[in-house]
């Protein structure tokens, strides 16, 4: 659904994480991460987050390897 206005996503540490993964608070920071990064894929403008480094290395990791991907004139 196209709605004309930017996503904010706020999908880190939740419950929801602890439910599937069965880890508790603490260790949800991975889980976290490839949810941001699932949803900028996915077109979410902004992401709210507790682990900011983390979460800055993911989505870095992710566009390094769609510019390689792309080659030198991409």
């Amino acid at each position: 659904m196209q709605t004309g206005f930017p996503v904010l996503v706020g999908l880190s540490r939740k419950s929801m994480i602890g439910a599937m993964l069965g880890r508790p608070l603490e260790q949800r920071a991975a889980a976290s991460a490839a949810l941001a990064l699932i949803a900028v894929q996915k077109g979410a403008a902004v992401v709210r987050v507790h682990d900011v480094a983390e979460t800055i290395d993911a989505l870095s990791v992710a566009a390094w390897v769609a510019q390689a991907a792309r080659g030198p004139d991409g």
